[in-house]
């Protein structure tokens, strides 16, 4: 390898050319946490039992809020995690209502007649004055392995080789459904808040030589647009306030917490690529430069392994 090969800095896949800025060149928008003196209003509409193809259940929950029109989701490995917004009693509530939209004690089946009481398990929901849920030991409360996961259209959907996000929402399920509890909260900020299409254009600028805060700010956006508080109002709801956070970005640990604490983030469960194991992964050019810009330019905690035996 010649000298100047051996004293460029490892900040892209591939050369960037001259026409590049770097990053210190450009206008800087801090990689924040974008924490909220206020946080989102969140309330759970639907809720949903969902058999999966690997194996354990999940109970997807659906979300309006207060701050945009988009509808997020909890994924829920659990049937004990409740959520307060979506079991609160309301005026007029009929039984039927409460099984419709989900607010239910065990499983449903042809002929159940009340949502508060599961005749075959005998467990039954309790309500305070005021249609409040009552945190008893029908609900889950207990520290909980939580992914803040937002969405990925390419990598989730489309095969995408330039990032990880499919894998890590796969690893993170597969834990979940280890442990028999956990929730991946999925906020619906592809490309990191910027949208798709913007994101396609990273791309291309990505072929051109840019790495990805590059590209983001060569689009006149945020290195990372994205804000968590919506996950820490959802987590809340779902009372879930002590956490195991699956996460290799220290930020997101500062954003979920949230600015008065409401959130406790107990450990930091690290999200190691697959193929940084020996086991089946992602492997290309494009996702190492992606991981590469996340640990040296956003200050993600990973680390690629040395293969000593390697030549």
């Amino acid at each position: 390898m010649s000298d100047l090969f051996k004293s460029m800095p490892l900040i892209s896949p591939v050369l960037a050319p001259a026409s590049f800025p770097r990053l210190d060149d450009l206008e800087k928008d801090e990689i924040s946490s974008n924490l909220l003196e206020e946080l989102p209003k969140v309330e759970c509409i639907a809720r949903a039992r969902i058999p999966t193809t690997q194996g354990p259940e999940i109970f997807l929950h659906l979300y309006s809020n207060n701050v945009d029109n988009k509808e997020h989701l909890a994924i829920v490995f659990g049937e004990d995690i409740r959520s307060r917004t979506l079991y609160k009693q309301r005026p007029d509530d009929t039984q039927d209502d409460r099984m419709t939209r989900g607010a239910y004690i065990g499983k449903l089946f042809p002929g159940r007649k009340s949502a508060d009481l599961d005749p075959k398990s005998g467990k039954e929901l309790k309500f305070s004055s005021n249609g409040e849920l009552i945190l008893d030991e029908n609900t889950h409360t207990s520290p909980t392995i939580v992914r803040i996961h937002s969405e990925c259209y390419t990598g989730e959907t489309a095969w995408s080789a330039r990032c990880d996000c499919g894998e890590q929402f796969d690893e993170a399920g597969r834990l979940m459904g280890l442990d028999g509890h956990g929730c991946i909260v999925y906020l619906r900020q592809e490309g990191r808040g910027i949208g798709l299409g913007e994101k396609l254009k990273a791309y291309n600028l990505q072929d051109l030589g840019a790495d990805t805060v590059q590209a983001n700010l060569l689009l006149r956006h945020p290195a990372d647009k994205r804000s968590f508080s919506l996950a820490t109002s959802i987590l809340m709801d779902l009372n879930l306030v002590e956490v195991k956070l699956l996460t290799n970005n220290p930020d997101k640990i500062v954003a979920v917490e949230g600015k008065n604490k409401e959130i406790k983030v107990l450990e930091r469960v690290a999200m190691v690529p697959l193929a940084w194991q020996d086991k089946e992964g992602i492997e290309s050019k494009e996702v190492e430069g992606y991981l590469r810009t996340k640990i040296e330019k956003m200050g993600h905690l990973l680390q690629k392994p040395i293969n000593i035996g390697a030549k």
